[in-house]
C-alpha cells in the first residue's frame, strides 16, 4: 500500500513539470508572454525544479523526511494555485518557479522507500515507485490537453492542486516518520556533496549514464509532437493520444527491478544503451515510411529502455549509507535533469537543422557514446549483494 501511494505522490509531482509544456500558445496570449519567449513558460519550473534537486533534496539527510515532504507539498498547492490565477506574466513566473522547486519533494520519497525495504527487494520496490514517476511524465501532456479542451488551462492547475492535497493527507497518515542523525548543518551537507562526488565512482558513472539517456529522452519529446503534427497531420488531440501510448514504456519498471535485484546490472545497462540507439534510429525509418504504428511501438521500447538504465542506475546508488541517501540522490538527479535541459536543446536545434532524420542519427549516436562510456567501466564496481 505505501509503495503505491509513494509511486502515485511521486508521478504526480513530476508531472507538475511538463503540465505547461502544450498549452505554452493559449498560456502566452492571455498572460501576455510573446510567441517568441513562450519557452520561457515551461522553462521558469524547470529551472525550479533545478535549483530544488541541489539544495532541497539534499535536505532529506538532515531534516525529518515526513515533516520535509508535507512541506513542499503544501508549498507546491500555493504556487499551483498562483498559477491558475495568475493574471500577469511575472505572477505566473514565479508561482511556477515555486511549483518546480518544491515538486523535488518527489526525490526525497524516492530514496526514502528504498531504504525503508530488505536490500533484496529494492531494486522492484524502486522499479515499482519509478514507473509512477514516468506514467506521471508521460500522461502530463495529455492529460493537460484534454483538460484544457474542455476547462480551460487554468482547471489543469486546479485539478493538480486538489491532487495535490489528497496526496497529502493519504501521506500524512501512512507515511512513517525518519529523523536522520543529528550532527550536521546545512552548510555542511551542501559542502560534503563535493566530497560523496569524488569518493564515489559508481555514483559518477550511473549519474553520467543516465543524464545522456534522459537528454536523449527529452530529446525525442521535445521534437516528436512538431514530426507529429507536420509529418502524420496529428492534431494536439492526437499528439495527446500518442504520448498517451508512448507512457506504457513504464510498465517495464517493475520488471527492470525484479531483475536488478537478481544481479543482472550490466546486462540491463547494456541491453537499454543499444535499444536506445537503435530504437531512436528506427524511428527515423518509421517516419519516413509513415507508419504511425511501427512509430508507436518504437516509442513504448524506447521508454522502456530509459526506465530500465534508470532502475539500475538507482539500485547501484542506494548502496550507499542511509545516512548519504538524499545527498546521492541530490547529485545523481541534478546531474540527470542537467542532461535532460541539455536534451531539449539538441531537440529543437536538431529538428529545424534537419527534421526528425537529423533528430534519429543524433538519438543513435547517444546510444553509441553510451556503450563505449559503459565499455570502460571497471567490473568491480559496488554490486547488489
Amino acid at each position: 500500500m505505501l509503495v503505491a501511494v509513494f509511486a502515485v505522490a511521486a508521478g504526480a509531482l513530476v508531472a507538475n513539470l511538463y503540465y505547461a509544456q502544450p498549452l505554452i500558445a493559449s498560456i502566452g496570449r492571455e498572460i501576455g508572454v510573446r510567441e517568441d519567449l513562450a519557452g520561457s513558460i515551461v522553462g521558469a519550473t524547470q529551472i525550479g525544479y533545478g535549483v530544488g534537486l541541489f539544495l532541497l533534496v539534499s535536505l532529506a539527510d538532515l531534516v525529518e523526511n515526513k515533516r520535509l515532504v508535507l512541506t513542499t507539498l503544501s508549498l507546491t498547492i500555493v504556487g499551483l494555485i498562483g498559477i491558475a490565477t495568475a493574471t500577469s506574466a511575472s505572477i505566473f513566473f514565479a508561482a511556477s518557479f515555486l511549483v518546480g522547486l518544491c515538486s523535488t519533494g518527489a526525490q526525497v520519497l524516492i530514496p526514502f522507500i528504498a531504504h525503508l525495504v530488505p536490500e533484496a527487494r529494492r531494486g522492484r520496490i524502486i522499479g515499482n515507485v519509478m514507473a509512477g514517476v514516468l506514467t506521471g511524465i508521460m500522461l502530463a501532456r495529455p492529460v493537460a490537453l484534454f483538460i484544457a479542451a474542455n476547462l480551460g488551462w487554468r482547471a489543469v492547475f486546479w485539478c493538480s492542486a486538489g491532487l495535490m492535497v489528497l496526496i497529502g493527507a493519504t501521506l500524512m497518515r501512512l507515511m512513517p516518520k525518519r529523523q536522520p542523525p543529528k550532527g550536521s548543518h546545512y552548510l555542511q551537507i551542501l559542502r560534503s556533496m563535493v566530497g560523496l562526488f569524488r569518493s564515489m565512482p559508481a555514483l559518477r558513472r550511473r549519474a553520467l549514464y543516465q543524464s545522456l539517456m534522459f537528454a536523449a529522452f527529452n530529446m525525442f519529446w521535445t521534437a516528436a509532437p512538431i514530426m507529429l503534427a507536420e509529418r502524420f497531420g496529428l492534431s494536439q488531440m492526437g499528439i495527446g493520444i500518442f504520448a498517451l501510448a508512448g507512457a506504457g514504456g513504464a510498465l517495464a519498471a517493475p520488471i527492470a527491478g525484479r531483475f536488478a535485484d537478481r544481479g543482472y546490472i550490466r546486462s540491463m545497462t547494456v541491453a537499454a544503451m543499444a535499444t536506445l540507439g537503435l530504437t531512436f534510429y528506427a524511428t527515423g525509418i518509421a517516419t519516413d515510411w509513415q507508419w504511425l504504428t511501427a512509430l508507436v511501438v518504437l516509442t513504448i521500447v524506447f521508454d522502456a529502455a530509459i526506465q530500465t538504465n534508470q532502475i539500475a542506475s538507482q539500485r547501484i546508488i542506494f548502496l550507499a549509507p542511509k545516512q548519504t541517501a538524499g545527498r546521492v540522490n541530490a547529485i545523481y538527479m541534478t546531474i540527470n535533469f542537467i542532461g535532460g535541459a541539455i536534451g531539449s536543446l539538441l531537440g529543437t536545434i536538431t529538428y529545424h537543422a534537419g527534421g526528425w532524420t537529423l533528430t534519429s542519427e543524433v538519438g543513435a549516436i547517444i546510444g553509441i557514446l553510451l556503450l563505449a562510456f559503459f565499455m570502460t567501466e571497471r567490473r568491480d564496481l559496488p554490486k547488489p549483494k
